[in-house]
């Protein structure tokens, strides 16, 4: 089976997705995620001028050693668009194999081992009167864990915050409950981690007051503390029982989360900025994290993916893969039918794509009781309408930046 065109689709429905389309000669389609929010075209080119050259000709049952090829290949390894269009050809020829043997992706990954994947919600409020309704939204939407992001009195917009970001952009250009905007210049935000430090424990004091022990509770710190200000944060949040502190502090600096987890029980996820299981090795083999924060579309696919939580099975740390709206249909499947087969599985991010997206992108997962399945359709279960992607081109957009009130850019 031959791999005999391979095409790059960019469609912007409601925000930029970049997708890799393969064709064999006997006419099965693959379909890759190649999505790098904000830096998209650069994955384009690395994709249309460097990559898809490799492709046409090649044996497309032979996933392994065409991923090997496109990373040791290369010479230059790792990093985002790299790995991006790495893990496009790799989700592609997954969704061929599978869709060659006439079955859905987990059962050739080795079946299902749960019957569906605990996803948690995003919920978030600029005071708690707004947070408690976006909590109750969520439960009622089926959600059985819920992310609590909240704003911080005297800052005016900061990550997380739905109604924040909407004011600040305006309806259609935040798209998709995701914080990046189209224009020619990303959007200032404004920081204060002393102010962020004071407030959040008592927020999560009045939801675990209002809502109960059992629901379990998730928490994004999203790189802007120092390490003893994690430790610190994390110490304070023990009495709430956290499912997880995520990105407590930039992860680039892994020796920060030994003082971490000297300091605090509160477990720790980490990762959606890795790109390798280099990244994580030291995180994993000294238990410096619980949950693996990697996405399928930026860790160079599901066959390296695997591999890792494969490795961190040996040690129980489990995944909580990265699943905002920029991870587009195609790697959200992937990470399903993943997260569906490993042994190890935590919890799946899932925020749920425009209706625009959805046309473009037409899914068979099924989403009931607060529990996501990839569906039993050949392949990823996913197909990509051209018709319906050409009507949407792609539209600059970026990630907004953070400033403290100095001015000094910090952290976002």
């Amino acid at each position: 089976m031959i791999i005999e065109r391979a095409e790059v689709v960019v469609t912007s429905p409601s925000r930029n997705f970049v997708t890799l389309r393969l064709v064999t000669d006997d006419g099965i389609v693959g379909l890759g995620d190649a999505t790098l929010n904000g830096r998209e075209l650069a994955v384009v080119a690395y994709l249309r001028d460097h990559v898809v050259p490799l492709l046409r000709g090649r044996d497309a049952h032979r996933i392994e050693d065409t991923w090997q090829f496109l990373y040791r290949g290369g010479y230059w390894r790792r990093g985002p668009v790299t790995m991006a269009a790495i893990a496009a050809v790799d989700m592609a020829l997954w969704d061929i194999k599978a869709r060659a043997a006439g079955m859905p992706l987990y059962q050739l990954l080795g079946g299902a081992s749960r019957e569906g994947l605990l996803a948690y919600g995003h919920a978030s409020g600029s005071d708690l009167s707004e947070l408690f309704d976006s909590v109750r939204a969520h439960l009622e939407q089926g959600f059985r864990a819920i992310r609590v992001q909240t704003g911080v009195p005297g800052l005016n917009a900061i990550y997380g915050i739905a109604s924040q970001a909407a004011a600040a952009g305006g309806g259609e250009e935040r798209y998709d409950h995701e914080p990046a905007r189209r224009g020619a210049l990303p959007m200032q935000e404004d920081w204060d981690t002393r102010a962020y430090l004071r407030h959040l424990p008592g927020v999560f004091e009045a939801v675990r007051n209002e809502f109960g022990p059992e629901l379990p509770l998730l928490h994004d710190g999203h790189h802007r503390m120092t390490p003893l200000q994690a430790a610190k944060l994390g110490k304070e949040l023990e009495p709430y029982d956290l499912f997880w502190l995520e990105d407590c502090t930039p992860a680039e600096n892994q020796e920060a989360l030994r003082l971490v987890r000297r300091h605090t029980t509160t477990p720790l996820a980490i990762g959606e900025v890795f790109n390798t299981v280099w990244d994580f090795k030291d995180l994993i083999r000294e238990q410096l994290i619980d949950y693996v924060r990697g996405a399928v579309t930026h860790m160079g696919g599901i066959t390296p993916l695997k591999k890792t939580m494969e490795y961190a099975a040996l040690y129980q740390i489990r995944s909580g893969f990265h699943g905002p709206t920029d991870i587009s249909p195609v790697g959200m499947a992937a990470q399903m039918h993943l997260g569906l087969a490993i042994h190890n599985f935590g919890i799946q991010e899932y925020m749920k794509h425009s209706a625009r997206t959805d046309e473009v992108f037409r899914q068979s997962f099924r989403w009931r009781d607060g529990l996501l399945h990839p569906g039993d359709e050949p392949g990823l279960g996913v197909e990509l309408d051209l018709d319906e992607a050409g009507r949407y081109p792609y539209e600059q957009a970026y990630l907004p930046f953070n400033r403290l009130a100095d001015g000094t850019v910090h952290d976002w």
